[in-house]
């Protein structure tokens, strides 16, 4: 999926947390990051912590990548 900003983003961590049956609480529980970062990350707060972000999809098994466009 092409994410185009935090929404997009967002929309992506939510779907996949819940395609994995994880609750929100479970991923809080493993990683120290607190339920209500997860639940702004996922409705796309534009002032998210980009390093958490990143952690967060990660452990949900999500690549990041950044490439130019041709």
């Amino acid at each position: 999926m092409k994410i185009t900003d935090s929404n997009s983003f967002g929309k992506t961590v939510r779907d996949r947390r819940k395609k994995l049956g994880y609750t929100q609480k479970y991923i809080s529980d493993f990683t120290g990051i607190s339920v209500s970062f997860l639940s702004d990350l996922e409705n796309g707060k534009k002032t998210i912590e980009l390093d958490k972000a990143l952690k967060i999809a990660n452990l949900l098994g999500l690549d990041v990548e950044l490439n130019e466009r041709g």
